[in-house]
């Protein structure tokens, strides 16, 4: 535990020490929207106006985003499940990426628990930590199978046979791993949200507000600090060390893997606004601050952002197999190329 200096403190008749963020009671933490006061205009104005942007991006996010990924992500699905009945078989990076896509379709479903916005979900306290921990666990499980899919990438281009490179080849002990990793994450953040008042009615989130400031810290620590530390490296050792005579050249490299990089960029960016949010409202309840409508406002926000990340990967994973397959034809065919290599055709199926 953080330890500070600061004297100890009463709220609602019950101690708080600032010695050790555990101690803390959360119980008096509450929305801005659901305490508002003011009687000036332009606060009023503001307000309504947040509320109003609040209920516009879960509108278009609902009608919009959560159609066209769970297509593009089904859609992903069945194309994954023929060619498995097609070769019996399944390559490493299809694998992961089955398992990839499978953590954002629930993901996608998870989301629907902004419906009521601007609103909130209302659950037992209990319900709200069930909600919170499969959240987490997709969460967690999206980021650190992309990251094995990266590794995966640079061994493929550096070729080094090492102990890490046959521990990648077995896609299966991967998935376990992830999955294993992401449990365990998960139960922690389960248990950091607290048992005060588990049978009370609360409003709900997938990251409840209710939770204790370590939670906010390790879902900043182990799903975003880490895994985007890991991708950065990764992008710096394939662009500045030189791969071997017989790997093929960069630019194919990234051109024959896109879908990953793009993946990547993506869910850094959306991740990065989400957990500094995350990060902020830590901040707010270490100062014993419940925040303003604007927090209300960016909060939400954020969490539409990184929900509709799970729908455009979808959609960026689809629209790419779409054109890659749609290349490979005319390639077949003759049109883009007169006689086709058997090799290249072989990659290309």
């Amino acid at each position: 535990y953080i330890m500070f200096s600061f004297p100890t403190r009463l709220h609602g008749g019950k101690q708080w020490t600032a010695g050790g963020m555990a101690s803390q009671n959360m119980t008096w933490l509450s929305y801005p929207s659901k305490n508002f006061a003011s009687t000036s205009p332009e606060e009023i104005e503001a307000f309504i106006a947040s509320q109003n942007i609040i209920s516009r991006l879960m509108h278009c996010y609902i009608a919009f985003f959560v159609p066209t990924g769970l297509t593009a992500g089904i859609c992903i699905l069945i194309v994954f499940i023929k060619n498995y009945l097609q070769h019996k078989s399944m390559e490493q990076l299809d694998l992961l990426l089955l398992h990839f896509t499978i953590s954002n379709i629930i993901m996608i479903f998870l989301s629907l628990t902004v419906i009521p916005r601007p609103d909130y979900l209302k659950a037992t306290r209990l319900a709200c930590s069930v909600l919170s921990f499969f959240f987490n666990f997709s969460y967690f499980n999206s980021q650190y199978v992309l990251l094995f899919i990266l590794l995966i990438l640079l061994l493929k281009r550096f070729l080094p046979m090492t102990a890490l490179c046959k521990a990648t080849q077995n896609p299966v002990s991967c998935v376990a791993f992830v999955l294993i990793y992401a449990f365990c994450l998960s139960l922690t953040e389960a248990v950091l949200v607290g048992t005060d008042n588990y049978h009370v009615e609360t409003e709900c989130q997938s990251d409840p507000l209710f939770a204790r400031p370590e939670y906010e810290i390790i879902k900043f620590t182990f799903g975003f600090g880490i895994p985007a530390f890991l991708q950065i490296l990764s992008f710096i050792v394939l662009f500045a060390k030189k791969a071997p005579a017989e790997a093929e050249d960069l630019w194919q490299h990234i051109r024959t893997y896109t879908a990953v990089f793009i993946i990547s960029i993506t869910i850094f960016i959306c991740h990065l606004f989400y957990n500094v949010m995350i990060l902020f409202r830590t901040t707010l309840k270490l100062q014993k601050s419940i925040g303003t409508p604007t927090n209300e406002l960016m909060m939400n926000i954020a969490e539409i952002v990184l929900f509709s990340e799970s729908c455009n990967i979808s959609v960026i994973v689809a629209v790419l197999r779409t054109v890659n397959l749609l290349f490979f034809l005319l390639l077949h065919e003759g049109k883009l190329c007169p006689s086709l290599d058997p090799e290249l055709e072989l990659s290309y199926s």
